[in-house]
């Protein structure tokens, strides 16, 4: 689920090479998540979402890449349309001319908005100096 205290489903690779907020090794990670209301508006999942769907220009491709189905990835992808007062994905069907979808620019700017508080949050003393205390009490 997607709410504070729960156990959490994040689709991003980090994730799942140590479990939640670890990197590969157990090294302490800084995972930023953007909460409206009881549920994660924009986390790292769907942010890893939102920037595949931008690189294959498809819903299916990119839930294929992330290791969830089409249903799970389109529900993101609507649930993150309902974010901002804009879609932040818009899809085409297919035809003769193809289906897609795309990440439209007010989703590219949320999606580097939420890179730089990302990146922010990961280089801040506060973690800088909560990392240290958890690799310091990690069994050698």
């Amino acid at each position: 689920t997607d709410r504070p205290g729960g156990p959490t489903r994040s689709t991003d690779m980090a994730d799942r090479t140590g479990g939640p907020g670890t990197r590969r090794g157990g090294q302490p990670a800084c995972q930023v998540r953007v909460m409206r209301g009881r549920g994660v508006g924009l986390g790292p999942g769907k942010a890893s979402l939102l920037r595949a769907i931008g690189e294959t220009r498809s819903i299916s491709a990119a839930g294929r890449r992330l290791r969830m189905s089409y249903r799970r990835a389109w529900l993101r992808g609507e649930g993150m349309n309902a974010l901002c007062g804009s879609p932040l994905v818009v899809t085409r069907r297919g035809g003769a001319a193809g289906g897609g979808a795309e990440v439209t620019p007010l989703g590219r700017r949320v999606l580097a908005a939420y890179d730089e508080l990302q990146a922010l949050a990961a280089g801040s003393r506060a973690f800088r100096y909560l990392a240290r205390q958890m690799r310091a009490g990690a069994a050698p």
